[in-house]
């Protein structure tokens, strides 16, 4: 990080976290941030779902809500980066304030509860994406729905020729009852509908589905089951946590919502085993929660996981952080002999 990005780090860390993020967004839309950096090593590179990734860390669903800044993130280093979570109609969320920072613990609490822009203009920033960068869609349903598989369904079709993959989230604290879609019958209905229009669109694009880290064994099995059933590409595990953890410190350590940040890590890895050892490599996975730095993203890979994502430690650590990790994670994998990512995935 150079000093014009600490200093500019050092401030947004300042101010109200919302605000912070929103100048952040402003600033990427009128071309500041960072610049292209040279092509990545191929140690790096991967192929997740028949996507071909010049190097396996993502940008994670939730820092560009709208799908305005893709080819900024791009730009930062990541391997692929995911939008949203885009809702059918656009919805204000919850009240402000709603997210909080808690800096010792290098932790977020949020409570958004999917504020979108709605489809029809998320679909517009969506057309002006590079498409030399590979780009996923968050997708979701809106608060009020009478019918949230239908909302999938919707996004999945208005957004089809503007990805490069789709992601039900189904995972989200913050929506009352969005989580109850991963029991077994609510998600058996979920992916069937959305494996049915996906059918019936031109092509073939990926299609993952983003769990929740607070789950167990038996809730576990029945995912995989039916992801497995339905034809699904991925799983990203996972999202924010309820969990808290003990001698969380600062003033908003009791907040309401979902926690992110290195608290999270070693949780969401847990779960991400499991997943793994259930599945057996019949389907690929994504680790997500917590990733800091290039051990993390290493840990993930050897518990599972053919790519990773990460967001909150950016709030931490500024665009810097991507080349770091990249940096570390190679020098992770050539320490220990292997010449991919491909290799590793699983090791663990």
């Amino acid at each position: 990080m150079n000093l014009i990005e600490e200093l500019g780090l050092s401030a947004l860390q300042k101010i109200d976290p919302e605000t912070a993020h929103g100048l952040t967004i402003a600033a990427l839309k009128a071309g500041f941030g960072p610049r292209p950096g040279g092509p990545d090593d191929p140690i790096l590179s991967v192929e997740l779902a028949g996507l071909k990734l010049p190097n396996c860390i993502g940008l994670a669903a939730g820092f560009d809500k709208h799908g305005e800044v893709p080819a900024s993130m791009g730009r930062a280093g990541f391997g692929f980066v995911e939008c949203g979570t885009v809702t059918p109609r656009p919805q204000p969320g919850n009240p402000r304030p709603r997210v909080f920072r808690i800096v010792k613990d290098q932790t977020v609490i949020n409570r958004y509860g999917f504020n979108s822009v709605g489809l029809e203009r998320f679909a517009a920033n969506l057309a002006r994406r590079p498409k030399s960068l590979v780009v996923g869609a968050n997708i979701g349903a809106n608060k009020d729905s009478a019918d949230r598989p239908g909302d999938y369904v919707t996004g999945l079709e208005r957004l089809w020729p503007l990805a490069d993959y789709f992601t039900a989230n189904v995972s989200s604290p913050n929506t009352p009852g969005l989580r109850d879609l991963q029991a077994k019958a609510a998600l058996g209905e979920l992916l069937g509908r959305l494996a049915e229009a996906r059918r019936a669109l031109p092509g073939e694009k990926p299609l993952f589905l983003k769990v929740a880290p607070d789950l167990d064994e038996p809730q576990i099995d029945d995912i995989c089951t039916s992801v497995l059933a339905h034809g699904l590409d991925a799983i990203i595990v996972g999202n924010t946590t309820l969990w808290r953890p003990e001698g969380l410190r600062g003033p908003h350590a009791g907040e309401a919502g979902g926690l992110s940040g290195v608290p999270l890590f070693e949780r969401s890895t847990a779960v991400l085993r499991l997943f793994s050892r259930r599945l057996e490599r019949r389907l690929p996975l994504i680790g997500c929660g917590g990733v800091g730095n290039g051990v993390d993203a290493y840990e993930k890979i050897r518990a599972g996981a053919t790519a990773v994502q990460l967001y909150t430690m950016l709030t931490f650590h500024g665009p810097g952080l991507v080349q770091k990790i990249k940096r570390e994670l190679m020098g992770c994998l050539r320490g220990d002999g292997f010449k991919s990512v491909a290799e590793a995935v699983g090791a663990g």
